[in-house]
């Protein structure tokens, strides 16, 4: 059973949802019913969405997997950490006109140490 991965996947879901209601809100102020309509923060709400939707879920399927070959309480949280921090980092950093570049490459950077350490840890637990 899963214990520790519904933790960080209820966080980053609120996450998502927030980043939803942005794009959301930018569609109704600019009146943008379908697609970007050439607004740069339309474009740039839409991406920092799109980012989240695209890395979050294939780590925390690992992660998961991870807890499921029984990994350690440790190893979860600190995956589940790093996502998380990563995945805020990266969508305030590229989401602020101007965005702020640190922030969205430290936050690239814990997204995929997390995915790439759950991807070696789901390998070595499978041995």
């Amino acid at each position: 059973m899963l214990a520790i991965t519904p933790i960080y996947a209820a966080l980053i879901a609120i996450l998502y949802v927030a980043l939803s209601a942005n794009v959301i809100l930018h569609r109704r102020s600019g009146k943008i019913s379908v697609g970007d309509g050439g607004d740069k923060a339309m474009i740039k709400a839409m991406r920092t969405h799109a980012n989240c939707a695209e890395y979050a879920p294939f780590a925390l399927l690992l992660i998961a997997m991870a807890e499921l070959q029984g990994a350690g309480w440790l190893i979860l949280n600190l995956l589940g950490l790093m996502l998380l921090a990563g995945r805020l980092l990266h969508a305030y950093g590229f989401g602020r006109s101007a965005q702020i570049v640190i922030l969205r490459q430290v936050g690239m950077l814990l997204t995929f140490a997390a995915i790439l350490i759950a991807a070696l840890a789901n390998l070595f637990l499978a041995l």
